[in-house]
Formats: C-alpha cells, sequence, structure tokens
C-alpha cells in the first residue's frame, strides 16, 4: 500500500472519529422536547407563565389576535371571569373585565391568599377590534362603531356566535333572540372555544364568572343534570351583593351550545352576568359581587 494511501485513510478516521466525539459530548439540542403536533389547537396543556402569576396568552382568534389570561394571587382556588364573548357587539362586557384587572392591580390585597383570580378579558377579539380599533385594553371613548357594525361584530371572523360553540345541547344552527345564528360546524369547531376549552381542562377552575350584555341579572348554569348546589350559591351570593335580580335559567329564547352550561357540564360553579345594558360597566355594582365571591372562596 502507497504511503500516500496510508495517510488519507488515517485522515478519515480521525475525521470519523472526532466527528462521533462531539457528538456524544454535546447536548442532544437536535432532538425535539415539545412533542405537539404544529398546528394542533386540541393539544392540551397547562399555559406558560400561569403557574403563578402573571399572563399568558393561551390562543389564537380566527384572524391571529392573541387570547390572553391574566392571572393576579397564588392561592389554589382558581376563580375565573371571562368578558367580549360577544366582541364588539357587547363590547362592555369586555371593558368590564379590563376594570376589574384595574382594580386588582390597584388593590392586590383584594385577592385572599388562598385565592388566585384569572381574568380573560377578550374571548373574541377579531370582533372587538372591529368596533375599538384593538383588542387591547380601551375605554369608552374607543368605540366609534355603527350600530350594523356592533351587531356583526358579536361573531368572530368566521361568522360563528361563540357562545353557540360550546358542548352542552349543541346545534348548527342556533338562535339568538329571533335571527338563527351559527354554532359553527361541529362543538369547539372555532379557535377562541378551543384556547378556553384547553385552558379549563388545563387549570380546572374552582368557579367561573362569564360577563354579557344585556339584560341585567345574575343567571345560574345548569346542562341537563340541574343546578348544582354551589352554583346557586354563588349565584345568589352575587346578585344580593351587586343588587341584581338572581335567575335559575335564561329562557328569554332557547340557547344551545352555551359556554357556562358547558362548564356545568363539567361540574364547575359558573354564573353568567348580564349587564343591564350595551353601554354600561356598572362596574360599582360589579365591584360588589366579586368582592362577596372571593370572600367565600376565602373561606
Amino acid at each position: 500500500m502507497k504511503k500516500t494511501t496510508i495517510i488519507l485513510i488515517v485522515i478519515i478516521l480521525i475525521s470519523i472519529g472526532a466527528y462521533f466525539l462531539m457528538r456524544w459530548s454535546s447536548p442532544a439540542t437536535d432532538v425535539p422536547t415539545d412533542t405537539t403536533v404544529p398546528g394542533d389547537t386540541n393539544a392540551t396543556s397547562t399555559p406558560t407563565g400561569m403557574e403563578n402569576k402573571g399572563e399568558s396568552v393561551i390562543g389564537k382568534s380566527v384572524e391571529g389576535r392573541d387570547i390572553t389570561a391574566y392571572r393576579f394571587g397564588t392561592g389554589e382556588k382558581e376563580v375565573l371571569f371571562v368578558g367580549g364573548v360577544h366582541g364588539g357587539y357587547s363590547w362592555n362586557a369586555a371593558l368590564v373585565a379590563y376594570e376589574l384587572m384595574d382594580y386588582l392591580t390597584a388593590n392586590p390585597s383584594a385577592v385572599p391568599q388562598n385565592v388566585a383570580v384569572t381574568v380573560i378579558p377578550v374571548l373574541n377579539p377579531d370582533g372587538l377590534y372591529k368596533v375599538a380599533g384593538t383588542a387591547g385594553h380601551f375605554t369608552k371613548a374607543d368605540v366609534t362603531a355603527s350600530e350594523d357594525t356592533k351587531v356583526s361584530a358579536r361573531f368572530n371572523a368566521n361568522s360563528v356566535d361563540l357562545n353557540r360553540n360550546f358542548d352542552c345541547d349543541w346545534q348548527a344552527k342556533a338562535t339568538w333572540q329571533s335571527t338563527t345564528v351559527s354554532g359553527g360546524s361541529k362543538a369547539f369547531s372555532e379557535p377562541e372555544t378551543i384556547a378556553l376549552r384547553n385552558y379549563v381542562e388545563a387549570r380546572k377552575p374552582t368557579a367561573v364568572v362569564v360577563w354579557y350584555s344585556a339584560v341585567g341579572g345574575v343567571f345560574s348554569s345548569s346542562c341537563g343534570d340541574g343546578i348544582s348546589p354551589e352554583t346557586t350559591t354563588i349565584t345568589n351570593l352575587y346578585a344580593k351583593a351587586s343588587g341584581y335580580p338572581s335567575y335559575k335559567t335564561f329562557d328569554y329564547y332557547q340557547v344551545t351550545g352555551d359556554m357556562v352550561n358547558w362548564f356545568a357540564k363539567n361540574n364547575i360553579p359558573a354564573i353568567s352576568v348580564l349587564l343591564t345594558n350595551h353601554e354600561d360597566t356598572e362596574w360599582a355594582k360589579n365591584q360588589k359581587g366579586i368582592d362577596a365571591l372571593l370572600e367565600h372562596y376565602a373561606q
């Protein structure tokens, strides 16, 4: 064998050895640690950043806007507040949620030590954007859209009523007042409702309050098995403290695929707080209801 050939073989062997030595001694950075399939909106996990406090994006809207949850306190009992389900049509139901966030930021002692409060102020950010020009914190003065635009902003960008897209008595053709609206192609067909479902399944909150408008009252939730004793308790408690009347059911017209009723189906006490009109947040009333609810879970 020629000397040059031997030298070439030695060089090749040294190169191969160096390659494997580098691979064995280096971290396996090319091995993925997250096995979630990209785009798998059905994956359920604890939202990053929500283990203790702060804020976390729990999902995206149809048009790609963030759906954000904000956490106050570190207690084991989590009370969840949700606003902006009907986007720009019931924009005051989002604004009252932002007022709650302002209140808790200014008064952190309002959250008992054994309680954590999570606020999802806008479940339908695309709808809110249509009337307020933002999907984030806004004021009443920012809402300048026409009434027709506000009505269209009730729905998400797929023209689905999100409060008809949950898995309790779901129907594709749903009702809003005397109008037929879309409940989606199936329960949880929409990215916004999937985001909330995944959050709830991961966190399992102790109780839930959802704001809507406009009737003026506190409504219990149920899904086929009657109203749970704890739901009755928090319905009456919030109503008494706030001054709103309390109701066992919403029976003005048939509602299918309702969010709070889906909570009841999953054995989570939940109430709907319907603001009196589409303009006011009635913060003084709601603050009293919130304080009473948090005091209840502080015990």
